[in-house]
């Protein structure tokens, strides 16, 4: 484990980026907020980074009091990694950093890597009450939990009990709202999100 780096300053920005101010650790926190993975998961959805990058941020995330390391019982019986009660508070940290950085989007470069469920907290934006979303996009599906306390945000593919809404939207419109040009219910009232389900929050958004 490398010694921990620091800035020296007795300042609340600093001693934050002494904890999560190096390269990957807050996208590995982007992916433990979908739940549990396995070492392997991360590794597959963090394209670009090294093994050894991933386990020494690991290990750093570990010690910092962010993870955590479990063994699945049988017949899983595999390492997962997950959030504690304090990573999972950097969430609104990550939200205010994508809504930020939306403007730095552009246009989707050739080289851009992509994952469906990247696109859970831009999406979380423009979604607000309580319940369980099923999204289907272009990239795939994943499904994202409103109102939850201190369990996951997303999960990949579909929802697995009856969503209280389904959207399903191109990806054209998932990339303008990701860069914040277009508002989920804007796109809802020009017809680019198809809204399914008799729950709630589907009617509500049929509504707006």
């Amino acid at each position: 484990m490398s010694p921990r780096r620091s800035y020296d300053q007795y300042c609340s920005a600093a001693r934050a980026l002494d904890a999560v101010g190096d390269r990957w650790t807050l996208l590995i926190v982007r992916e433990l907020l979908g739940g549990p993975r396995r070492y392997t998961d991360l590794h597959a959805d963090l394209p670009g980074v090294s093994t050894d990058v991933l386990a020494s941020r690991l290990k750093d995330m570990e010690r910092d009091g962010l993870t955590t390391r479990r063994r699945l019982p049988p017949p899983g019986a595999a390492y997962v990694y997950e959030l504690t009660s304090r990573g999972r508070e950097l969430l609104p940290v990550l939200q205010a950093l994508g809504e930020w950085g939306a403007a730095e989007l552009g246009d989707r470069r050739p080289t851009d890597a992509v994952r469906a469920h990247w696109f859970a907290l831009p999406l979380l934006r423009g979604l607000e009450g309580e319940g369980l979303v099923e999204v289907r996009l272009d990239e795939g599906e994943f499904h994202v939990w409103l109102g939850g306390e201190g369990g996951p945000v997303y999960g990949d593919g579909p929802a697995r009990e009856e969503p209280d809404v389904r959207l399903s939207l191109d990806t054209g419109t998932c990339e303008a709202v990701s860069r914040g040009v277009l508002t989920l219910l804007d796109a809802v009232r020009a017809g680019r999100v198809t809204v399914a389900g008799e729950g709630t929050l589907a009617k509500g958004l049929r509504e707006v």
